[in-house]
């Protein structure tokens, strides 16, 4: 029978909000409010911690969950994911990120159901509803083919751009028009999981700073779902502030 486990990769030093995973909130680090989130939503898949710092590990082990410590000089997480699971040997992986404290069982199970399908690599996708997110460089767009549910391009620009409008949209065209969020929750078959870690950063890749670029470049593809589940992925201290507020 096929395994599927839960691998959520954690760097301690982050550009725009250092050590971020550590930061508390209402008292509790922003990486327990993930860690406790995934067990809860999730229970029926086994739950790893692949960290770059004992901190990181002693932050999760200490709330009871596994941790393994993977080598500081990773690239990106992917990297790091695929050297945790060298440990943990699972057929399919699921990669929930260390700063998204309202990821749902729904949305880890249809990454799952992705993969059982039989796609190699798997992710998400939700609907902008708001022009001024759609034009933030820091949230990730994905263009999607609605046969296919395949990811064709992701970037931070706006994509689709608006030729007819000269790139000029407001909040009613973006909710009308297949405009899309790309979410960071992947699900990865093992044997591509490890073809990624060795293949070399694509030019497409260094320019947006967006490694599943890499996947795209190499021919492989990505099956991508679309989920109306709120979200509020930790980025910056301002991100912080908001899902403090969510939580009341």
């Amino acid at each position: 029978m096929s395994s599927t486990v839960i691998i959520v990769p954690c760097r301690l030093e982050s550009t725009r909000f250092p050590r971020k995973l550590l930061h508390r909130i209402k008292g509790r680090p922003l990486l327990l409010w993930v860690a406790e989130r995934i067990a809860r939503e999730a229970p029926e898949f086994p739950l790893w911690f692949a960290v770059d710092h004992p901190m990181l590990g002693d932050c999760v082990t200490a709330a009871g969950f596994r941790a393994l410590v993977t080598s500081p000089a990773h690239q990106s997480g992917t990297d790091r994911l695929a050297e945790a699971n060298r440990t943990v040997r699972a057929d399919f992986v699921i990669n929930v990120q260390a700063d998204e404290p309202l990821v749902t069982g729904a949305q880890i199970r249809s990454l799952a159901g992705l993969l059982a399908e039989g796609a190699p690599m798997a992710t998400l996708g939700t609907p902008f509803r708001r022009a001024v997110d759609f034009a933030n460089p820091n949230q990730v767009k994905v263009v999607i083919a609605e046969a296919t549910r395949r990811a064709l391009f992701f970037s931070r620009s706006p994509i689709p751009f608006a030729r007819d409008r000269g790139g000029v949209v407001d909040d009613a065209w973006v909710g009308a028009n297949p405009c899309f969020k790309h979410l960071g929750l992947y699900g990865y078959r093992a044997d591509l999981l490890e073809k990624f870690a060795r293949l070399p950063l694509g030019r497409l890749e260094q320019i947006e700073k967006l490694e599943q670029l890499r996947v795209l470049e190499n021919g492989y593809e990505i099956a991508c779902a679309v989920t109306a589940d709120p979200t509020i992925g930790v980025d910056t201290p301002e991100d912080a502030v908001l899902f403090e507020q969510w939580l009341g």
